[in-house]
């Protein structure tokens, strides 16, 4: 654990641990891709859940049911929400990366801040400091010029890109579309998770929300068609290292992180991971960084540090 559940200060600083999550979540549209070599992106995204919640089933059953079971239904009922959301976001997104470039569905998928920012005020009461919406600003400027990097090319000063119209259409507009959606609904399973946090554990409630999320995305590949067995044994060992590190170690701690952090901020941080799969893809995709996606990745970092000097008063929880 990250820290212990009743004690106001955190065993590792947010900060640190969110850089960690960011490492982890970078992994994974570098092994989606290789996963979707044999298996439909739905039963990807339903193994990727259901594995994380088989792992996390017995520290529930042995140390988190008496919790569970005296959740209002209220906050039941939000978990179950979120872990609808959180199903949304996966089927959308890792079904993007059949149709766009890694980087263009990861920097697409990184506008969450925007949503958040657009809808935390109305959902959840929390007003975004100055920092914050310095911040989110540079960050989205820095993930555009990453997603320009994907198909524009730059030749001394001269910026070469496809027409307008080539931006809409195709199977790459498809892509960048379902993307979007995956943004807008991660948006939502963040809120909610700001809000749960606060009063819940950490084990309880990605034990909630993963499940939820799990159970959609089975019934969803039984509704499409989709088998759940007979994929090569290479196929089942990309699903576990799905479960393992960029659900259970990166979304785990986002979700850690939200009991000390803003929703605005750790939305913000996630724009880290789009760095983190460009690396991967140029060593295991031979996907090259541009000089376009450069300058994008040092505005995502720059935005991030920003976004986080007024994070520090939510650390200790007042009281």
């Amino acid at each position: 654990m990250l820290m212990s559940e009743n004690s106001q200060r955190p065993i590792i600083p947010p900060y640190i641990a969110i850089s960690f999550a960011i490492l982890a979540l970078s992994t994974a549209s570098i092994v989606i891709r290789f996963a979707q070599e044999d298996a439909p992106s739905l039963v990807i995204a339903a193994y990727r859940l259901s594995i994380a919640v088989l792992i996390l089933t017995p520290v529930v059953i042995r140390n988190h049911l008496p919790e569970i079971r005296k959740l209002s239904r209220k906050a039941l009922l939000l978990a179950l929400l979120s872990g609808f959301f959180l199903a949304v976001h996966f089927a959308v997104w890792i079904t993007s990366l059949e149709y766009t470039s890694v980087a263009s569905s990861v920097v697409l998928v990184s506008t969450i801040p925007l949503w958040v920012a657009l809808i935390a005020p109305l959902a959840i009461n929390e007003r975004l400091t100055k920092p914050i919406l310095i911040g989110m600003v540079i960050t989205l400027v820095g993930g555009l010029i990453v997603g320009l990097g994907d198909t524009c090319t730059v030749s001394g000063l001269q910026l070469t890109c496809p027409s307008f119209v080539n931006f809409f259409t195709g199977r790459a507009f498809l892509g960048d579309i379902l993307a979007i959606i995956g943004a807008l609904t991660a948006a939502f399973y963040i809120l909610i998770g700001r809000s749960l946090r606060k009063d819940l554990s950490l084990v309880s409630y990605v034990f909630l929300v993963y499940g939820m999320a799990a159970v959609i995305l089975i019934l969803a590949t039984f509704i499409f068609g989709e088998s759940l067995i007979g994929y090569a044994p290479k196929t089942y060992l990309w699903f576990v290292l799905l479960a393992i590190f960029p659900q259970l170690l990166g979304h785990s701690t986002y979700n850690w992180a939200l009991k000390y952090l803003s929703a605005a901020y750790v939305s913000i941080a996630l724009l880290g991971e789009p760095i983190g799969t460009i690396i991967l893809a140029y060593f295991f995709l031979k996907e090259a960084p541009t000089t376009l996606k450069m300058i994008g990745a040092i505005l995502i970092l720059t935005g991030i540090f920003i976004a986080s000097q007024k994070e520090k008063t939510l650390i200790e929880p007042p009281g």
